[in-house]
This record gives structure tokens, sequence and C-alpha cells, in this order.
């Protein structure tokens, strides 16, 4: 429960604090007043002021907020400096700042990783990488190292092998005889049938030979590996749209659980689903929705295009249907988080 309330709170933390930084920064750049930078909502924890903005750290780390002076055309008290006063490209610039910082994170991450981890490949020998505690493998005793020798008496000659001979047991207690450095030993584990994967598991990933590229190459390597899970994410969302099926959404409960869940793997996984969540960020706030970065991007295109902004009533409109279906999309997540939580997907 520890583990996942911290890995939950760096995860969120680290987004919001990368994508809240870059509306900031270009705020600044553009000659905004920026009264306040927020991480987490709620009651301030910590707060300080330097110049003319308060930098204050708040109680709920989900979310944050830049409070950019003159956003609101009638309520602008910083002149020239406000919000509404600059123009439309100086507004685009900062309204999609953010959304870009979540795609520039991913990279940088996935650099780091390959840089100073390595590039790992799955081994193809059956011999076990991470155990993950409180499933069956660890429950049997099994441990990192350990080659799988058979089951239930079969020989187990690859890793692919040794999963096609436990995804179809749900339930079964497998014998299972395995090497540890020059003992070799019995114990009996039982796998369990996992929802989101669809097939049954004993909480094991394969060992792995890990190779350590140069500059260059890691950042070739981590382009590729941002831009293939992008193209990905839009194949599902593109899937989700089509059969109007909102069944794989998570909320923050669902997000919560699976950053507890990866933070058992070790550090590493940790950030790369960090990536990996920041990507979805991405791409998510892009989206056309009023109260989103993608809708004010789309008022702007409006504004740029008609040469005036849109009418305080437009905007007032648009800005509560937005409001409507961020609930409506919130209440759905909550609902399959929930549901996962109760039913163990």
């Amino acid at each position: 429960m520890v583990l996942t309330i911290a890995a939950a709170i760096f995860v969120f933390g680290l987004l919001v604090l990368v994508h809240e930084l870059g509306h900031f920064i270009t705020a600044k750049l553009t000659g905004m007043r920026v009264d306040e930078f927020a991480i987490g909502f709620g009651p301030k924890l910590i707060s300080f002021t330097r110049g003319e903005t308060v930098y204050s750290l708040r109680a709920i780390p989900l979310g944050g907020f830049n409070d950019i002076a003159g956003m609101d055309p009638s309520n602008n008290e910083a002149g020239s400096r406000g919000y509404c006063e600059k123009p439309v490209l100086s507004r685009m610039i900062v309204i999609l700042a953010g959304s870009v910082m979540n795609f520039i994170l991913p990279i940088v991450i996935f650099f780091g990783i390959f840089f100073f981890v390595g590039v790992s490949t799955p081994n193809p020998e059956p011999i076990l990488g991470t155990v993950l505690a409180d499933k069956a493998a660890a429950q049997a005793g099994l441990q990192a190292g350990d080659r799988i020798i058979s089951l239930d008496g079969k020989a187990i000659g690859s890793w692919t092998e040794f999963v096609d001979n436990i995804k179809d047991n749900e339930g079964t207690p497998i014998k299972v005889t395995a090497q540890r450095g020059e003992e070799t030993f019995e114990t009996t584990m039982t796998p369990v049938y996992d929802t989101q994967a669809k097939k049954a598991m004993v909480g094991v990933m394969s060992s792995v030979d890990t190779q350590h590229p140069g500059i260059i190459d890691s950042m070739g390597l981590a382009l590729q590996k941002t831009a293939m899970i992008v193209a990905m994410m839009l194949e599902a969302l593109a899937q989700i749209i089509l059969k109007l099926s909102g069944s794989e959404l998570a909320g923050p409960i669902g997000v919560a659980q699976m950053a507890g869940e990866v933070a058992q793997m070790g550090f590493v996984p940790l950030l790369n689903f960090a990536a990996f969540l920041s990507l979805n960020l991405g791409i998510v706030n892009l989206f056309p929705i009023p109260a989103l970065d993608g809708g004010h991007f789309v008022t702007l295109c409006v504004e740029a295009v008609r040469g005036k902004p849109m009418s305080p009533k437009a905007l007032e409109y648009t800005q509560k249907v937005g409001i409507v279906l961020l609930i409506l999309l919130m209440v759905l997540a909550t609902k399959n988080d929930i549901v996962r939580v109760f039913t163990g997907g």
C-alpha cells in the first residue's frame, strides 16, 4: 500500500510538474505575468514567493496549474502583460507547451534508460528474471536467476515453452523442477488468471540480455520508441472511438494501482510507465474538447481566422460543454477503476 501511494505520487507529480513547467516557461518567455505556479490542488503544503510569482506545493497531487494574469479578459490586472493582450501566436505557444513537454519527457527518460541502464532484450532460455512479491512463483519460493527444468515432469527448453505451459492452467497446481546454481529442487505453484493479460500467470518475467549503446544510438532509440508508442496509442484510441467503448479507460485509482504494481518490478520499469503515461497525457490534452489544451487551441484558431476573439457567451457555453464531457469521462473511468479493484482485474 505504501509503495503504491509513493509510486502514484511520484508518477503524478513528475507528469504534472513537466506539463505545467511547459506552460510556465513559455508564459514567462512571451512576457506574460504568472501569479502562481502550483503543483497539486487543495490546501498549500509549502509556498514561497520569488519575484512576482508564488510557487506552491498543494495537498492533492492529481494536477496543478499556472495562474497566468489576464486569462479572463474581463479581469485583466496585468495590462499589456496579461494573457488576453498577447498576440494569438504567443497564446498558442503557451497553450501547446504543456503537451509538448509531455512528449519531450519520454524521449529524455528513454534516452537515460538506454544510455545509463542499457537496452534489454528477453533471454529465450527458461531463466527467471523479475519475480513479483506475493505472486504464485514467489510464494513457491522461486527466485530471480532460477532455471526452470520441467513442469509436471515435462522438460522445458525455452521461455516460450514455460509460458505456454502456464497460461492455460489457471488454478491448477503445477509441480516445478528448477535449478539454482548447482542445486536442483522441486516446488509447486498455482497459476492465477489475469483479466488484463487474459491468461493464467505466476508473476514472473524472463531474464534479459543487456547491451549499452552510445549517446547517438541512445537518442535514436529513444525517438524511435516514443514514435512507436504514440502510433500504438493513436491506433488504440481510434479503436475505442470506432467501437464506442470506454471499458479500457482508467482513472486516478486505476493509474495508482498500476503504478504500484510496476514499482514492485523496480525503478526503471516505473520510469517506463511514467513515460508511457506522459505520452498518453500529451495526446489526450490535445483533444479538441473545451477545458482541455486542445480545446483552447481550437478557440485560438477560430480567433485567428475571424480576426477577433469569440464572444464571452460562446466561450462560456463551450467551456461548460467541455467540463460536462470531462466529468462524464471521469465518472466512466472511475467506474472502471472500482470494477477492476473489486474483480481483481
